[in-house]
């Protein structure tokens, strides 16, 4: 439930400004490049710190890590809209994308720790199911981000509006700090039954002891860099959708701002109930047909049918079949999330969250680069040219599991 509220808390914190920008723009006159670059700026930070982040996860242990994190993410998310009363001009852009580098850099090691905790405190049966749950979280948030901040924007303006987004976050930092714990053997609500249920899960110890041979080990594993590059096209469509369809209801489908708050939030639906569906299926298929066929299947049937989707939203004459067809397509792309995360915890054992943060590198360096793309294209209204790549990348990221073996484990270094 906390790692639940940490995904929720995380995803207000990043997707508000991207609502928020209707009315940044010109109160503050930048352009649409500009918040592009913002953009940038958190995905640059939060793929650069996926694997430090991971490793720090494993020396530290999860609960120090996520109280750290958590406090410099919630001071970098309340510098946004108060770094307009400090600053202007070029000093106060500059302040923005700093504030945005580092916020990415706090919330990078996230989904690496938490995948470790998945991993220690769930028999492997559940590992895909856990982590689809998480990600349930993220598109709760994501649900919500549109109209609450959409309706807060409109009532106080978007400085309050990104206030109000992040303050949850600082009780749920003491909460966890308070209750959380590594390990389930050392938490005193956990009992004997339950750990002895755990004890036979022997690969789901994280190791806090990893070496720079075993992480040598990690970036030569052929399955983990194949899952790497799967991630990075994948994250093209995920980028596309959940960070720039509100603008594209707006310009695109010529909605108007509470209108496209609102159905903005209904894509999300989508990925929520993908998200939750997938890893359920991909662990009820791994034990009745074995990790590597359970694992592959659904990615390599969601994968194709979501590019196939985002051709027929961008070709939808009703704009409301296109807003269905981008629901399903989402859902759809989330359906995958359980099984890429799942897969990485079967090859990586006691390094999951070191791998998962390798993994998840590959997945944001395909934010980087689709971030200034669709930028641009969108800032010139070629949302058509956004959503044929997004096909494409579809197609390209279905391809890179063909290889993948998650039954393989990660040989072991000295």
């Amino acid at each position: 439930m906390l790692l639940f509220g940490v995904g929720v808390i995380a995803y207000l914190q990043q997707r508000g400004i991207t609502v928020a920008s209707v009315q940044i723009m010109p109160q503050l006159g930048i352009s649409q490049m500009h918040i592009g670059w913002l953009e940038e700026a958190f995905i640059v930070g939060y793929a650069l710190m996926q694997f430090p982040g991971g490793v720090l996860g494993q020396r530290l242990g999860a609960r120090r890590t996520f109280v750290l994190i958590g406090v410099v993410a919630f001071a970098c998310a309340l510098a946004l809209p108060l770094a307009p009363l400090v600053a202007s001009g070029v000093v106060l852009f500059a302040i923005l994308l700093l504030s945005q580098l580092l916020l990415g850099l706090a919330q990078g090691p996230i989904f690496p720790v938490s995948t470790g905790v998945f991993q220690v405190w769930f028999p492997a049966r559940r590992w895909a199911f856990v982590v689809g749950l998480q990600t349930v979280g993220l598109h709760v948030a994501e649900i919500v981000a549109p109209p609450l901040t959409a309706t807060l924007m409109v009532a106080l303006g978007w400085q309050w509006a990104l206030i109000l987004l992040t303050l949850p976050a600082l009780p749920l930092i003491l909460w966890w700090g308070w209750y959380g714990r590594n390990t389930p053997a050392e938490h005193p609500a956990v009992s004997s039954a339950e750990l002895a249920e755990l004890g036979a899960n022997l690969s789901a110890r994280v190791d806090s002891s990893i070496s720079w041979p075993r992480i040598a080990v990690l970036l030569r594993n052929r399955d983990v860099l194949a899952l790497t590059v799967s991630y990075f096209f994948l994250n093209y469509v995920y980028y596309l959708i959940a960070n720039w369809c509100f603008l594209y209801l707006v310009q695109q489908r010529h909605f108007g701002v509470l209108d496209s708050g609102w159905l903005a939030a209904i894509v999300p639906v989508g990925g929520a109930i993908g998200a939750g569906l997938g890893g359920y299926l991909a662990d009820g298929l791994a034990v009745r047909y074995g990790v590597r066929t359970g694992m592959r299947v659904v990615p390599l049937l969601a994968l194709p049918a979501a590019g196939v989707l985002l051709l027929i939203t961008e070709g939808a004459a009703n704009p409301y079949l296109a807003v269905a067809a981008l629901c399903v397509c989402f859902a759809l792309i989330e359906l995958t999330e359980g099984p890429y995360w799942g897969a990485v915890m079967h090859i990586a054992g006691a390094d999951s969250m070191a791998a998962s943060g390798l993994f998840n590198t590959g997945g944001n360096a395909g934010g980087i680069v689709a971030t200034p793309i669709i930028a641009w294209l969108s800032g010139q209204q070629a949302w058509t040219a956004c959503f044929l790549i997004g096909a494409a990348c579809a197609a390209a990221s279905a391809l890179f599991w063909l290889p993948v073996d998650p039954a393989r484990r990660l040989a072991r270094a000295a």
